[in-house]
């Protein structure tokens, strides 16, 4: 076979030496090469499952509400809460929270209590008391084994104070009713809560 190709390939040049159909085969067999060479070939990498820049992009958004997301919330509640009462209309509120979400972290106390007699030389006694208490918090261990306090207790976010644009603003009966149902929700001072006409604006 290798003989073959030296006798083409070597009496390719000479005029009537190899038969059109043989001369067709080579051209073409060079083109193909040709082609193979000048085409690049892909990088063959992995595809990336995910960057770490990905991954705190996505806790960050499924993550824990910011302070400011928490606020939006309770006021598009409020807003669709009143609206929902005679005479009120059409509401926006705007609440300031007194501090964050607090976290109640499980500890185990222990006690010790010590009780020491001394006596002195001349026959006394003097009978006085250790007494301490410890605190550790309480962990629980992830399915990733890392191990994270445990938390007993969540406590939402006071509201410092809370002011409420309706429609009926201007209504005593309306205010009134505004103002109680503020207090009946948040459990916030009725100084602290202030209701105005809202503007059609």
């Amino acid at each position: 076979m290798e003989n073959k190709w030296k006798q083409w390939i070597s009496g390719f040049g000479k005029k009537g030496k190899l038969p059109a159909k043989q001369q067709l085969l080579i051209l073409l067999l060079a083109g193909i090469l040709l082609v193979v060479v000048v085409s690049p070939v892909p990088d063959q990498k992995d595809p990336e499952i995910g960057t770490g820049a990905g991954q705190e992009e996505t806790e960050t958004e499924g993550g824990e509400a910011t302070e400011q997301q928490y606020e939006r919330l309770l006021e598009k509640r409020v807003e669709d809460t009143l609206e929902c009462v005679e005479g009120v209309g059409k509401v926006k509120v705007m609440l300031t929270l007194k501090s964050s979400e607090e976290k109640v972290v499980e500890k185990d106390s222990q006690r010790e209590e010590n009780e020491i007699t001394e006596e002195d030389s001349k026959g006394g006694s003097r009978v006085s008391e250790d007494r301490s208490l410890s605190h550790t918090s309480i962990y629980e261990q992830k399915s990733d084994g890392t191990q994270t306090p445990y938390v007993s207790k969540e406590m939402a976010p006071e509201i410092e104070g809370m002011v409420i644009a309706a429609d009926g603003g201007d209504d005593p009966v309306v205010v009134k009713n505004l103002t109680e149902a503020v207090q009946a929700l948040f459990e916030v001072e009725a100084h602290k809560i202030k209701i105005m006409k809202r503007t059609n604006a």
